[in-house]
């Protein structure tokens, strides 16, 4: 299915938000922000957030630096 990742065309096969990270191949131990169509979601609700075509994600990992 084809969705934007960060304003990026992606073409993947994974059903749920937390499956999709995982193809991405984010590390399941970091500490990350999602958003699915404009909407935060948490990482409890990660492996039960439905893809669907068309979606748009915002993956947002922390800063450090000052």
């Amino acid at each position: 299915m084809q969705i934007l990742v960060n304003d990026q065309h992606h073409d993947v096969t994974a059903p749920t938000l937390a499956a999709l990270l995982d193809e991405l191949g984010y590390d399941r131990t970091a500490r990350l922000a999602t958003a699915l169509d404009g909407s935060f979601v948490a990482a409890s609700r990660r492996a039960d957030m439905p893809l669907h075509e068309g979606a748009r994600i915002e993956i947002l990992a922390p800063m450090q630096g000052g």
